[in-house]
């Protein structure tokens, strides 16, 4: 993680020029620092290949930190989602926030893909919730209920227009 910090610094150190303002790219998603050096860093070392640029900086900044954090746990723990539900929200959002600075629509396939990458990598073996039948007691109620309510609801129709209605 330190390795990946320390690549993006050097990144951003040399973003500045002479002046100390940076070069903003034509395509950043809003004026904030983070996005501008962002921006910069697509622009200056991926030459506008914002896709290859989002896949790095996915990469050393968000799944670096994820994995991080899921070093943390055990690995039964990982099934536990009060465990990792605040690292699973942090990469959803930095992965969200990388892709607003880039102006690349979210979700895209590239975050697809690293979700997937991420189940299959730390929750492969976590088990399912499969969704079974209702026991049978509780089935029969539900099937029985209306059609012991349609022949009371017909005679109530038929019993209500013969008295109202004087021709009946």
């Amino acid at each position: 993680m330190k390795g990946a910090l320390g690549f993006i610094g050097v990144f951003l150190s040399f973003l500045s020029d002479a002046t100390g303002q940076s070069t903003i790219s034509a395509a950043c998603g809003n004026s904030s620092s983070k996005c501008s050096d962002l921006c910069d860093v697509c622009h200056h070392y991926f030459y506008g290949q914002r896709m290859e640029c989002l896949s790095s900086l996915f990469q050393h900044l968000c799944l670096s930190n994820f994995e991080a954090s899921m070093a943390l746990l055990n690995s039964s723990d990982w099934c536990i989602w009060g465990n990792v539900n605040s690292f699973y929200s942090s990469m959803s959002n930095c992965t969200e926030d990388i892709s607003d600075c880039l102006l690349i629509p979210w979700p895209n396939p590239l975050v697809e893909m690293t979700f997937v990458e991420i189940h299959s990598k730390f929750f492969r073996d976590c088990p399912t919730e499969e969704l079974s039948d209702p026991p049978p007691a509780i089935i029969l109620a539900l099937v029985i209920t209306p059609i012991c309510l349609i022949p009371i609801m017909v005679s109530l129709v038929v019993l209500k227009t013969k008295n109202g209605d004087g021709s009946s």
